[in-house]
Formats: structure tokens, sequence, C-alpha cells
């Protein structure tokens, strides 16, 4: 539809000094030439450190681009570069339309000033009038919706009040070009809905959008592409389920530095009489077929387990989806009463293992997981090598709309804020739902009844 891209980046690059005492600073600026005109080779007063490495990107205009990666990685130097707050070492950046940005927190409000005078100044900075910001005056105190705050300074409010205030603003400036830079993760619940339904008209308008988080499932959600940047480079770039994948990999393997992980578990030969052959799957011959007339017939898909990491020191060996009688089941049904199974085997010692699940849509959206640890916390587990554990999570399944869902099993050991992967794998199984009652919504409740009474006037 449009020839020029939104966003156009060339061998981008960023390097910041870094300084052992605060005179060095003063020393790097002076100093060498000095030492040149005297002859003498200059002396190093700083440490480089590239924030931004030779980056080239070419962003289509009404494209939805989610940026993922560590603390660190470079996501928001480059997203400062994208919006001239910071001028690159080398390379070009160059965009074509308005645009808007959600960077820092607070940025480009001034503390003193109330905050219907910093709606002027922040709207004047995105290049509107005073009279186009008269017109919408009203609509963004409407959508901030922080009440009489508006008119007392900035520095007596809350995060969340900035935040209100400064996506607001942004919301109605006209860009072409939204950039916004983890701000949503400090908004309360409603507030982020009211943002993102704000997104999804942006974008369904052909906005172009820049999104950094690492609030996975929206990145899922939003995106329709998704970059993973590592040490001020692009790692990855491409669909965001893959992208997120890799990203959930590279956070695990960084959480534990000495372990080395890997994505294709692989055992010493000593460990050969513990090995299974890899996902075992029920054979649907063998299994039950509920050919039942409920609302939500669910077929349960066998997939391999090639999209997998973890340490290795433990492996999950078999998913099973079953009912209340512990029959494998190749077709489930929503309101079902139906039991996740999973086993996994220890190649190692293992202290305190957790087994848990993931029921994931088709954008990777968790919409409901669970584990064993809280159930079992504080009872000595302890697995010695060889052991099987199994895990049994009894439940009953909601209605779910017509697609496809995937569970994604895993065993670790440690606790709930602190633990290691062992054996993680993405989409393990696979539920296709072929109809559905449920329209709207992530998934139907169940209702046990449903009554409407027309009562006639005279």
């Amino acid at each position: 539809m449009y020839s020029e891209p939104a966003i156009n980046i060339q061998n981008l690059s960023k390097c910041h000094y870094i300084y052992r005492q605060p005179q060095d600073r003063l020393k790097r600026m002076v100093l060498p030439r000095l030492q040149m005109i005297m002859g003498i080779h200059p002396r190093e007063y700083g440490t480089e450190f590239w924030a931004v490495k030779n980056l080239s990107l070419e962003v289509k205009r009404g494209e939805i681009i989610g940026i993922v990666g560590k603390n660190g990685s470079g996501k928001s130097t480059l997203l400062q570069l994208i919006c001239g707050t910071l001028n690159p070492s080398s390379g070009s950046v160059i965009t074509s339309g308005r645009i808007a940005a959600l960077l820092e927190l607070g940025s480009g409000f001034n503390p003193e000033f109330t905050g219907r005078e910093n709606i002027y100044l922040n709207a004047a900075v995105f290049g509107l009038d005073e009279n186009s910001i008269n017109e919408k005056l009203s609509d963004i105190i409407s959508f901030a919706d922080i009440g009489q705050f508006i008119d007392q300074p900035i520095k007596t409010y809350s995060t969340g009040m900035v935040v209100r205030l400064a996506f607001a603003v942004i919301a109605h400036v006209d860009a072409d070009i939204l950039v916004i830079d983890e701000a949503l993760s400090v908004g309360d619940a409603f507030f982020v809905q009211k943002c993102m339904r704000f997104l999804r008209e942006f974008i369904q308008n052909g906005g172009t959008l820049l999104f950094c988080s690492h609030d996975t499932g929206a990145v899922l959600n939003l995106c329709t592409k998704a970059i993973l940047m590592k040490q001020g480079e692009i790692l990855l770039s491409g669909d965001p389920k893959d992208v997120i994948n890799e990203y959930l990999f590279d956070l695990r393997a960084s959480k534990s530095p000495d372990i080395q992980y890997r994505r294709s578990i692989e055992t010493t030969s000593q460990d050969k009489e513990y090995v299974p052959p890899c996902i075992e799957f029920f054979d649907q011959r063998d299994a039950i077929f509920n050919g039942c007339s409920l609302r939500n017939d669910i077929e349960v898909i066998r997939l391999n387990d090639d999209n997998n990491f973890g340490t290795g020191v433990a492996k999950v060996e078999s998913v099973y989806l079953k009912d209340e009688n512990n029959n494998p089941l190749a077709w489930a049904v929503g309101g079902q009463n139906l039991i996740i199974e999973i086993n996994c085997r220890a190649f190692e010692e293992i202290s305190q293992p957790i087994i848990g699940f993931q029921i994931k849509d088709r954008l990777g959206q968790v919409l409901f997981c669970d584990n064993t640890y809280i159930s079992y916390m504080g009872k000595g587990l302890h697995a010695l090598k060889g052991s099987l554990i199994t895990a049994a999570f009894k439940f009953r399944l909601p209605y779910l709309r017509a697609g496809d869902y995937s569970i994604s099993p895993a065993i670790a050991s440690g606790d709930q804020e602190s633990h290691i992967q062992h054996h993680w794998v993405h989409d393990a199984l696979i539920l296709k739902v072929q109809n559905s009652s449920v329209i709207d919504g992530l998934i139907g409740l169940g209702m046990q009844d449903i009554q409407l009474n027309i009562s006639q006037g005279n």
C-alpha cells in the first residue's frame, strides 16, 4: 500500500563512554588533543560501551513491531535514537510521519508545572499548536482520568498518574508512529485495558507501532512482528511466537549461568538406560473418542518435542490428557472434568522437583497454568537418579473459542521465585477446538442456567 517505509535504520550505532572517576570525563575532552600536539600517543580516559551496534531495520507503515530482550540489551537506546532524543555515533535513522513516544517515565514533563500545563507543553513538543491543543484538551483530561489532580504539580503525582497523563497526550496528537517503552507495566488493570483498546484502534486505522515490553503476552497479542535484541544487536527477527520462545530460552539460561542450557536434551552413555523415546503420546487408536453433542468439541493432536530447552538434568517423558477414569483422550469437550498427566525422568538427583504446565492460545497468550510447588511446598521432596516423577492435574476444562490451543509441560527444581528449568517443551500437545458457542472473550464460563423472561405490558 505504501512505497515509503515508516522507519528506515541503516548501520546505526551508539557508543557511551564509561569513566572510573568523574574527572576522567574532563581529561578525555582536553588532554588527548594536547597529547597529539605534543607528539604523544593519546591516552584513553574512558571505556567504550556500545549500546547499539551496526543495526539496520526497516519498519513498514502499518506494522506492529514488538521489541524484547533482557535489561541492557539496547532496546531503550534504540527507541531513543529513533525518536531523536539521542544522537547516533554512526549510521542513520529516517522516519516518515509524526512520531509520538512514551519513553522514560515523566520525560517531556516539567515536575513544577501542573498536569494541565504539562499537556500544553508535551503536546507542543509533538507539533500541535495551541488551537489544536485547546480542541483536544477535554478529551485528553477525560482519557487520563486523574480528577482534580489535573491542576496539581506533576511532582505530587504517583507513578501511575504520570503514565495516565503521558499516554493520554500521545493518544490525542494524531501520530503516524507510536513508540512505547515498557510504560504500561505500571498502570492499573483498568487503565491498561483502556490503553490496549486505543492501541488496537490505532493499529486498525493503519498506524505504525513500536512496542518494547517484557510482557510477552502483550507482544504476542498485539504485534505482527517481533525483534529480539541482545548486546546492542538484533539476535532474531520474525514471527512473534518464535521470537518469544527464543527470548524465554535466553532468559532462563541467563538465570543459571553456571549451567549449560540446550534445546535438544541429550544424555551421556551411562544414562542411556533411563532415556525414553522423545515425547511419548498415547496412540489415538487406543484412546477413548467422546462422540458427544456438547457445545465445545476439542480434538487432541500429537506434536513432537523438537522445540524445547533445559539443563537436561531431568526430562519430560510423556504428556496425557485423560478423563476422570484415567483413560487417555483423543477428543474432549468444554466443561468436561479432565486430568493432565505429566511423567518425567530424573537423570541426576533433584531436590524439590516442580512440574507444571501452561495452556496458551494460538498467539502464545497464556490462558491458565499451574504447577505442583504450592501443594508440596516444604515437604522435602527429593528424587534420586533414575526416578520417575509423575504429576496429575485434575480440573474442569473451560469452554474455549474455536481455534488452536497448546499445552506446554515443564519440570524444574527450586521454588516459585528461584528455580532451575530442567526441561520445558513448547506446545507439546495441541487442542484444536472444532466448534464452540463462545463468541467473545478468551474462555466461556460454562453457565449452569440461562433464563430470559418477557412480561408483556397491557
